[in-house]
């Protein structure tokens, strides 16, 4: 979750807590300063302390939870700041209560699900903590085998996953928080949605799990809930000087009114203060008259629209295209299009009038320039340009209370996806806005309309392959046609290398030759990419022992073997393949349990002919190739004689058996799949991808010290920085469910 939403989610703007005083406080720890950062929270922090220090009797498993808005995601935070070595240092230890203070200990591990699929959160995860497995499974038995117990705090499940629809937090909940909680070395913390908590509870044994429900009683803390909303209507925050921001007693009784009314949800206090500051003349509010303050995130997007004598709905179609928005947000030049689409009509007026209408509501987003300008997403967030604007709601809970609002939430949906299609010029994926290309599958898949795009080799070529295979995987594979089934059994192998565009556009090109989609193929040479190869044949062969080309000689008086005649020169460019005795068309070799099969090197075809006449390319042969071949433990590189600079590398998501390059430039290539023969075209050095353990998204850098009361401080993590080189035992790790670490 972004700062912004941090503060969202507390209710109350960023750092106001920090002007809060010891006199200020109550409850139970009346003598102590409260959290710099939560202003409150006391009794859910004296329970996460407890479970940090190991306490008898604490719990092994500890599950945050609350209805949306709640403050969940900001205690997590707030609790990870006096857990991290360093950021206990900026922090009024002393005047805390000692029981919310956990000891000085190394900073547990903090795996971040933002953004990430379920495989992605467990090998971070195991690759921080240095484990040597292969498998999950092997995760989990490494972890049950240590002789200390792990501490693993696992925040904003509800933000999991590259795409919403696919709903990546229930995955997350089953595939890895569950076995984390089950495992008796774990002691894990994690900040779940609510209809989640009762599945990962059941998963520790009786009396190892608490769940702390923040709309309980016992947590809910309705006083630091009022301290919250009167720091917020301070002009030390921001506050404008109003009668009820100036005078301490009426500020007093609004922030008490506002908490009464809101239930406990940090985030109707929240947006509520936002309505009243963007008011271009705030009017006294009277805290008795309860039709003037809201109850629920709902109720303050319709007070706001009729306080600005704006209809609920404009304001609601307003903000709808940022409900759906996925990833960092919406262009904001989609805006207007995208809203129209919703509406049915040209929201154009209503955009350029209605600002002050939809600015509590939305916050800016500037996208960086990111290092692969191509789409290649190169650190698996999916932004494809940079030095633009975005925008997206302020919190996650308000985007689904606008989205429930509409009449047809999934009838939007599908007018926004369809308006997304038609901005992409001429059909053309190479033109289209990053957005578009990275996110439409996650919008058809919203609207049910997904396995009806998966025919277009252009937008499987485009696309941020982490945003559209989670896109994919989500549907039920019934529903997928045969070009989606090859996506996504290549969908691992372009996650994990992080290729660019054409990279990832030339191993679907041989995936669909493979798969026996021809057609497929071909439309990938029509799409201007400057493909590195042209894969000429495929074999589903198991057990290949080596590849090799040869030449077959003509036959004194006869053809040079059936299915066509001699080549140009007398013989015939072919592929020899030592296969296991016994397969279909392979002639036996004597005194082994092999057998040799003779195929067309530039085409389809078996050859059925004698041993005896075929010979090796000689050496002169082999050293007028333009170009020649090396090998490594799950990549191969072809590179250019004469330059010695390497034009294209094949990375493979099944072992290599064999490989070999011919004359001509035709690389043979046998893996555990089968055979096949590639045309090498690639006329200069290119770029060449390689296969990593994982691509590491880097933490936010947490504010200085002396960033003033205004900083929001970022959560603290472990270490992650830039994936290192891959190494040959990471990148023997299997891909796909298990092992891909994209």
């Amino acid at each position: 979750m972004s700062a912004s939403a941090d503060a969202a989610d507390a209710g109350r703007p960023a750092g106001a807590a920090q002007a809060l005083g010891p006199a200020e406080a109550t409850g139970p720890g009346a003598q102590y300063a409260p959290h710099p950062y939560l202003g409150g929270r006391t009794a859910a922090l004296r329970a996460l302390a407890a479970w940090r220090m190991r306490w008898p009797g604490a719990p092994r498993v500890v599950v945050v939870t609350g209805s949306p808005g709640s403050g969940r995601s900001r205690l997590v935070a707030g609790f990870l700041m006096l857990c991290d070595p360093e950021y206990r240092k900026r922090l009024p230890l002393d005047n805390l209560d000692p029981a919310t203070v956990p000891p000085d200990l190394p900073a547990p591990a903090v795996p971040d699900p933002r953004g990430r699929t379920s495989a992605q959160v467990l090998w971070l995860l195991a690759d921080h903590l240095g484990l040597a497995a292969t498998r999950t499974e092997d995760i989990f038995t490494e972890l049950a085998a240590r002789e200390e117990p792990v501490t693993v705090v696992v925040p904003d499940v509800d933000l999991a996953g590259p795409v919403r629809p696919a709903n990546e937090p229930a995955r997350l909940i089953r595939d890895v928080l569950t076995p984390l909680a089950a495992t008796p070395t774990v002691r894990l913390l994690a900040d779940v949605p609510r209809e989640l908590a009762a599945e990962l509870a059941a998963a520790a044994p009786g009396g190892q799990v608490q769940v702390i429900d923040l709309d309980e009683p016992e947590w809910a803390d309705p006083e630091g809930l009022v301290l919250h909303a009167e720091t917020a209507l301070t002009p030390e925050a921001g506050a404008p000087d109003l009668p009820y921001t100036t005078d301490p007693d009426a500020r007093r009784a609004l922030a008490e009114a506002l908490a009464r009314r809101a239930g406990g949800s940090r985030l109707t206090v929240h947006l509520a203060v936002r309505s009243l500051f963007a008011l271009p003349a705030p009017d006294d509010v009277d805290p008795t008259d309860a039709s003037q303050l809201p109850a629920t995130v709902g109720e303050v997007l319709d007070l706001h629209a009729r306080r600005l004598g704006a209809e609920p709905l404009t304001l609601r179609q307003m903000l709808a295209p940022l409900a759906f928005a996925e990833g960092d947000g919406l262009p904001v030049e989609l805006w207007r299009p995208l809203a129209s689409a919703v509406a049915g009509h040209d929201m154009g007026p209503a955009l350029a009038e209605g600002m002050l209408l939809a600015a509590p509501f939305i916050e800016p987003v500037e996208q960086a320039e990111p290092a692969d300008t191509d789409g290649a997403a190169g650190d698996g967030s999916g932004n494809g340009s940079g030095g633009r604007t975005l925008l997206r709601l302020v919190h996650p809970v308000l985007a689904a209370e606008v989205r429930s609002g509409l009449a047809d939430a999934r009838d939007a949906q599908t007018r926004i996806a369809m308006a997304l299609l038609q901005a992409v010029p001429q059909q053309n994926w190479s033109l289209a806005d990053p957005y578009v290309r990275d996110y439409l599958a996650a919008h058809t898949l919203d609207a049910g309309l997904l396995p009806q795009l998966l025919t277009d080799p252009g937008l499987f070529a485009h696309a941020d392959p982490v945003a559209l295979r989670a896109a994919v995987e989500a549907v039920p594979p019934d529903q997928l046609g045969a070009p989606a089934h090859t996506y996504l059994r290549t969908a691992p192998l372009l996650t994990r290398s992080g290729a660019p565009a054409e990279m990832r556009a030339a191993l679907l090109e041989t995936a669909f030759v493979e798969d026996g989609l021809q057609p497929y193929a071909d439309a990938l040479h029509g799409l201007g990419f400057n493909l590195p190869w042209r894969t000429l044949w495929s074999l589903p062969l198991a057990g290949v022992v080596s590849v090799a080309p040869a030449f077959l000689q003509p036959q004194v008086g006869g053809e040079g073997g059936k299915g066509g005649g001699e080549a140009a020169g007398g013989s015939r460019p072919v592929a020899a393949l030592v296969v296991p005795a016994g397969t279909p068309g392979a002639r036996p070799l004597p005194d082994s349990d092999t057998a040799l099969l003779l195929h067309d090197l530039l085409r389809p075809g078996h050859l059925d002919a004698d041993a005896a006449q075929m010979r090796r390319p000689s050496e002169d042969e082999q050293t007028a190739s333009p170009y020649g071949l090396s090998r490594g433990a799950d990549y191969l590189r072809v590179w250019a004689r004469e330059s010695g600079e390497v034009v294209t590398a094949l990375l493979s998501d099944t072992p290599f058996r064999d490989a070999d390059l011919s004359p001509e430039g035709v690389l043979l290539v046998a893996t555990e799949r089968g055979v096949t023969a590639r045309q090498i075209t690639a006329p200069a050095p290119a770029p060449v991808p390689e296969l990593a353990p994982e691509r590491r998204q880097a933490p936010l850098p947490a504010p200085s010290p002396e960033a003033g009361p205004g900083a929001v401080p970022t959560l603290p993590a472990q270490a992650t920085g830039t994936a290192p080189a891959a190494d040959a035992a990471s990148q023997d790790r299997p891909q796909g469910v298990e092992g891909d670490h994209s």
